[in-house]
């Protein structure tokens, strides 16, 4: 069974930085373009980041820019969103999401037939 799970979320301070990552199991994480999304209370679900199958990175959500990075690491399997200068309007549940797809699709559900269950994060003070 195709499995992704999400782990790293957490409660911190505005300016603080979280690292999170998306695992799988049964299947090879290594072999899939990988999306990041974020969904906060009374919002739809919008996608952050995505890496493909190249390891090259592509921006779904231009407010985050110079705070949000993706990376893959291979020998481990998994992929990290870095997540810098967080602040308040960061609170969401953050999702990873696989497709087998060479290249990063459009950020939509439909794009990514495979997704973790999400972990929560939240910016207070």
């Amino acid at each position: 069974q195709v499995q992704l799970v999400e782990s790293g979320g957490g409660l911190v301070q505005p300016g603080g930085s979280l690292r999170l990552s998306c695992a799988a199991k049964g299947f090879t994480l290594n072999y899939y373009t990988i999306g990041w999304f974020r969904q906060a209370p009374g919002k739809e679900r919008e996608g952050i980041l995505c890496i493909n199958r190249r390891d090259i990175a592509a921006y779904y959500l231009d407010s985050v820019k110079g705070r949000f990075t993706i990376s893959r690491d291979n020998a481990k399997d998994t992929v990290y969103l870095q997540i810098n200068s967080l602040k308040p309007e960061d609170t969401a549940v953050y999702y990873c999401a696989a497709t087998p797809n060479y290249y990063c699709p459009a950020a939509s559900r439909s794009g990514y037939p495979n997704w973790g269950q999400g972990t929560q994060v939240t910016v207070s003070a």
